[in-house]
């Protein structure tokens, strides 16, 4: 009985070792914490898992704790640095990723503590270094920010 060796279209979870390994993020502004469903070149959904113990809510609200959009915007950008880091097998150390636009970003609903953010992220074109994703954060099947956006590696 002959076993052949898993290809990249049957990744079906990346886990936290790999995103450690794929993305330059550490704590406290690592905002992926495992990924889902990915397809190389093509898309994948990023999981984010919030806590009370996050450090942007000792001041984003005391009182009423709601993750700052701009974080669920990097957390998106993050989970399309992961698929293109996998998808071209890049090496992030001594590389720097830059977020270089956004358009036509919306924030529907606020995520708050022991919200399970989904974030899917689709490859709209590659040319180079330089990716456009298109992005959407869901918490129960809600959508959260929605935006299309150019990292560049």
């Amino acid at each position: 009985m002959s076993r052949k060796a898993p290809t990249e279209e049957a990744v079906s979870e990346i886990d936290i070792v790999e995103v450690l390994k794929r993305i330059p993020h550490r704590y406290p502004f690592l905002l992926v914490d495992r990924c889902e469903e990915y397809r190389p070149h093509q898309s994948i959904v990023g999981i984010k898992c919030v806590t009370v113990n996050e450090p942007f809510f000792v001041g984003h609200f005391p009182d009423y704790p709601v993750m700052p959009g701009v974080l669920i915007v990097e957390a998106l950008a993050q989970t399309g640095a992961v698929l293109m880091s996998k998808s071209l097998d890049v090496d992030p150390r001594g590389k720097t990723i830059f977020f270089v636009s956004l358009d036509n970003c919306r924030f529907r609903n606020p995520v708050r503590p022991g919200d399970v953010i989904r974030m899917h992220v689709d490859v709209l074109r590659a040319r180079g270094g330089l990716f456009k994703f298109k992005g959407q954060a869901m918490v129960d099947g809600k959508a959260g920010p929605e935006a299309a956006g150019a990292p560049a590696w």
